[in-house]
This record gives C-alpha cells, structure tokens and sequence, in this order.
C-alpha cells in the first residue's frame, strides 16, 4: 500500500513526544500510557525532529522549554467586587537544562508578586508583563535562575473577565445568593490564573476555594463533600489541559442518581434535572463497553442558570450543562451523551492545538450517537445524523471562508473559536461514520478503543490520528479507502460526495404528512403529532416552505402553539422560521427567549436572523436589556455580530 503519512504528519508526532516528556504518569495512567513513538515505522521515526514540531500559536507559553506539570490554586472568591484573589503556586519541568525563563499566559490579571522556589526557601523574581493583545491577552515571562522547581504567583483577576460569569441574587433562580460560574474553552483559563493555557499542556491541580459560608463551590476535580463552611479542597490527579479548569460556586444541591453519578443544581430543577438525566449510567456503560472504562472516578452534572452559552461543557468529572436540556421527555439528552463522550475524545485524548479541534469534537459526536444509538435504537440515531447533515450543509453554504470548512483548519485562523463550528463536531464525525462503513464495525470498534489507549492522557495533532490509523487500521485492509479520499475529508473545504445521506423512517413519514397539509388534503387536526419527538417536531418545522403564508403560520401556531413552546429546541426552531416570514404574533415570546436563555447556539443565530430580516433596531432594543444576563463570551459574540 502507498504510505500516506506526509512529513508534516510524521514531524508531528515529536509534538506528543514533548507533550508527555519527563512528565511522570499518575497511578491512574500507568496501565494506560505508551510512549509515543512505539509502534512507528521506520518511515516515520526518520522524520521525527522535535525541532520542527509546530506550536499552538494562541499561546505565549513557552512550553517546549519548560512545562508546568502541577498548579496548586488558592481562590478567595469576592461577589461584591466581582474579583478572585489567588495564589498559584506552578511545578516546573525543564525539557531544555538551559531554560533562562518561564512563559505563562495571562489575560487581565493583576500581577502583584512572584517568588521562585529556591534551596527550599522562596526568592523574590524577576519579571515582565507583556502588552495586551485582544485575543492572546499578555505575556507573563519569569525569570528563572538555578532552575527553580516552583513557582509562586499572587494576583487577582479582573471583574471583565471573559472566562468567569459573576451573577447578581436577581439573575439567578432562587433571587437570593450570587452565583459565579466558569467557562474556559478555548483560551480563557488565562482569565483566572497564570498558566500554559494551550491544550499541549497538561497537568495536574489542587485547588483550595474559600467563598461566602452560605454558598457552595465545586470544581472539575474530586468535590469536597465536607460541610457547607466556606472552604472547600479539590483534587485532580489526572493531568488535564488548562481549559478544562472549571469552577462553580453558588446555593447549590445534589442528588444521587446512582453510587457515581449525580447532578447538582439549584432547588428550582434539581429534582427535575435529576429524572431527565437518570440515564447517564446506561450511557457510562454503553460508552464503556464500546470504548475501555471511564478512568476519572466520579462522574455529576451541574445544572447552571440559563446564561450559560453552551449546551454542555465536558469539564472531567463534572459536565456544566444549561437547563434547556431539561425538556421533560428525555429528548435532548444527547448533550449529556456528547459531555459523557469527551471522557475518552477530548479529556482523555485532547487535540494539541485548536487547528485540530475536530479530534476532540468530531470523536465525541460520532461516540455520542454510537451510545445513542445503543441505548435508544438505530432510528434515533439516524434522525440525530440527519439533523446534523441539515446543520451541517447550512454551516458550509454560509461560510465565506473555504478554509474554515476543512477538519484540519489552518495555523492562520483568527480566534480559536473560529474551530467551533458545526465541521468540527458534525463533518468529524461522518469521516468517521465513513470509515465506519468502509472497515466495518468488527474491525472499526477495537480500532477506536485501541486508539484511545494509545493516546491516553495526551495531546495529539490530526497527523498523529492518521498515522495511527494508517498503522493500525488501513494497512489491514488497504483497499478500503483511498489516499485521495481521505484527503478530501482532512484537508479539503466543503463536503464530500462519500459522506453518509442518512434516513429516517420517521422523517420521511412527517415529510409526508407535511406534503398532505401544505396541499391542502388534510387539516393540521388530521396530522398524527401524537408520538412526535422533538426530533420529529424539527425536522418538520425546519422544512417548512419559504414562502409559508401567514395563514399557515397561524393555522400552525393555533393547533400547536409553537410560539409558546417550552422546548427551547422547538421554540428556537419555531422562531428561526417566524423571522423570515414575517410572522409578528411570535415576537412577544422570542422577546423573552432572548431575554431568559443565554445559550449561543441559539441567541446568536436569533440576533443575526433579525438583522437580516431589517429587525435590528427592534433586536438591538433586546440585546441592550439582555446583554448583562449574558456570559461575556456570549457578549462578545453578539457584539461581533452587530459590529460585523
């Protein structure tokens, strides 16, 4: 077979070589981790000069020099300036003996002392900030002498900080406590502390949090079960990559779903939190049984207020999730599957820079709609593809840049957010629903589990993936793909003509009676919504006709009452389609969407529909009463899009 791996790919594999050099595993890996280069051909190892190995360019750190291996963090958290007072106190581990200084990102901190560890006792350093940058924030360059093994670091964030979200007694369910929550994917883990905040860096943390007596803190680390007294100790043994630091303190509860499982939420939705997602053990099994065991202890869920800008955000051990996912029917409960997932794609094997995202998003969606599939049948899993393909193929049709539609995106890309479109998630997971089909299950599956084995606790590049496959998986059967295809699924733009045209049983029988309706052969009474999903209710609202008549938007709103619908899927849906016909009795109720739900997969689309649709001055109107409701990633979106 013509080998496939490129320079550029075999070069790549000194990148997973330094992400782990003298790093020592923690018991949890032991069984687990392999040195990088193990298996390679002798093709591959004549390539490997760490020299050339590619940098995540949306750092700072200087981590092929010296890497932080452990942050033990204080936090003494101040609601009323909307502050964090830390400590942090960094190991050090040389990959070069003659390192002069150590690089740590930095985005608003307010730097007010740092000490080097030095023959036990700590030293005054030497050091400079560099100017900010809008995106990368500053440099924070330490000098170092004698090669100190720690660092301390005392400084205090700022009340901007993008990556922390500080909400008033009013914002939050109960009217009667603040409530402080995190977000640092991408890159803003810089906004709470100094660190290598690149997903090339893993390490390990303890934390100590010290809030108001009444509130409760939790973390992305074993929870601190003692009593509610202001102090709380968090622990994670297992190393992970600064953006998956996460923290929540407010006037939180928890329930027990089983021995290692459970959710934590505001009183409001906690019961209700906890039926919705009592499936989350069938889906740790499935996942496990598909894929190797979890490997991070316990697994809960944190419910949050609805601001929070993401469907899910898969911190190890505890998944941040927004409340629109409680539904009532267990309907959305793929995002729990999806934060579940990056316990193998993403937490356990992380992409190494954010031009490889889709390692981390594409895996995880493909082994979402595996365990989807498993615990709800073939049928559901379909409907999910072929929401996804619907997803997918707008994203590509609208991007105006070809480049931000190929799996492996550029080093040019502007903001590491530009990686988070639906190509990472949905077109990386049809290349692997490709390669599914093509070496079939039987002999896909153990390639899977064997790859998330070999790469455990590692950051890798999309060239790392292939080479491995090559290895593992296509010189078994090396006429099942072709160089020329899977090319065109890594590094070409758009779509190609292999990817899978899922259908749905279920879809064509709603696009039937769709077809019946808008013919006017039956009445909207005569069309069987009764075993309707939520699946099924979008797929027939986002097919709806353009040129939808007013009549028809009323007769549909009268049967069922879609304005008011409160399923945030639904009613996002409903709303997208109200927009662009003109349909003025939904803009009360999208008004208070807006107002009350602060997930960007839906506001942002929202915001943009109504400025297209000359709603801007009406929108605008909105987003100014929103706006201070919104998580500051989610401002600086929206303001993007109204600046844009």
């Amino acid at each position: 077979m013509k080998t496939f791996v490129s320079t550029v790919s075999v070069l790549a594999l000194g990148l997973s070589l330094m992400a782990c050099a003298e790093r020592e595993a923690t018991q949890d890996e032991e069984d687990v981790v392999t040195t990088a280069n193990a298996e390679v051909s002798e093709t591959e190892a004549i390539f490997s000069a760490p020299e050339v190995v590619p940098l995540d360019r949306f750092t700072y750190a200087n981590y092929n020099e010296v890497r932080v291996t452990n942050a033990d963090l204080t936090f003494d958290i101040n609601f009323d300036t909307k502050v964090i007072d830390g400590f942090a106190v960094l190991d050090l581990d040389y990959l070069n003996a003659d390192a002069q200084s150590l690089i740590l990102d930095t985005n608003d901190l307010d730097i007010q002392s740092i000490e080097t560890r030095e023959n036990g006792s700590w030293i005054d350093a030497e050091y400079e900030l560099g100017a900010d940058d809008p995106v990368l924030g500053s440099s924070l360059e330490i000098a170092l002498t004698d090669k100190p093994q720690q660092v301390r670091i005392a400084y205090s964030t700022s009340p901007a900080a993008e990556g922390l979200q500080w909400m008033s007694p009013e914002q939050t369910a109960s009217k009667e406590h603040p409530f402080l929550m995190s977000q640092f994917q991408p890159i803003f883990a810089r906004t709470m502390a100094p660190l290598q905040d690149t997903p090339a860096v893993r390490m390990t943390y303890s934390a100590t949090v010290r809030t108001p007596p009444e509130l409760v803190a939790l973390m992305s680390a074993s929870q601190d079960d003692g009593p509610r007294d202001g102090e709380y100790e968090f622990e994670m043994p297992q190393p992970v990559p600064a953006y998956l630091l996460a923290i929540a303190v407010g006037d939180l509860s928890f329930k027990a779903i089983n021995d290692h499982i459970g959710v934590y939420a505001e009183d409001y939705i906690l019961d209700a939190s906890a039926a919705e997602f009592e499936d989350t053990p069938a889906m740790e099994d499935a996942t496990a049984a598909l894929y190797g065991p979890y490997r991070w202890g316990r697994y809960d869920l944190l419910v949050l207020p609805p601001s929070f800008p993401f469907g899910g955000m898969e911190n190890p051990r505890l998944s941040f999730l927004t409340p629109t996912l409680v539904a009532g029917d267990k309907s959305l409960t793929n995002v729990v599957a999806h934060e579940l997932a990056h316990s193998w794609s993403g937490n356990l094997v992380t992409n190494a820079t954010w031009s490889d995202a889709w390692l981390n998003e594409g895996f995880t969606s493909y082994v979402e709609n595996r365990v989807m599939e498993v615990l709800y049948g073939e049928g559901r899993a379909v409907m999910e593809r072929a929401l996804d393909l619907e997803s997918l193929r707008r994203t590509v049709a609208d991007e105006s840049d070809p480049a931000l539609t190929q799996l492996k995106l550029p080093e040019t890309i502007g903001h590491p957010d530009d990686a988070f479109s639906s190509v990472a998630y949905v077109k990386g997971m049809f290349f692997l629903k490709f390669l599914e089909e093509r070496f079939g299950r039987d002999a896909f599956d153990p390639f899977l589990k064997s790859y998330f084995d070999h790469f455990a606790f590692r950051s890798i590049l999309t060239e790392d993936f292939l080479a491995y496959f090559e290895d593992h998986l296509w010189a078994d059967n090396p006429d099942a793909v072709t160089e020329a295809e899977i090319k065109e699924w890594v590094f070409e733009p758009g779509l190609p003509d292999t990817i899978e045209a899922p259908v749905s049983d279920a879809f064509v029988q709603v696009s039937a009676q769709q077809a019946q309706w808008l013919a006017g052969d039956v009445s909207l009474g005569d069309v069987d919504t009764a075993e309707w999903t939520t699946h099924e209710w979008l797929h027939f609202i986002n097919n709806l006709p353009d040129d939808l008549s007013e009549e028809n938007f009323v007769s549909l709103d009268a049967a069922f009452d879609l304005s008011n619908s409160q399923n945030a899927e639904i009613a996002f849906a409903w709303y997208m389609q109200a927009i662009a016909g003109e349909y003025t009795p939904a803009k009360p109720m999208l008004e208070t969407f807006l107002l009350n739900v602060g997930r960007g997969k839906f506001i942002y689309r929202l915001y943009e529909a109504l400025i297209e649709a000359d709603e801007r001055a009406w929108a605008d109107d909105i987003y100014q009463r929103a706006r201070a409701g919104y998580h500051p990633i989610a401002q600086r979106r929206i303001d993007e899009i109204f600046n844009g």
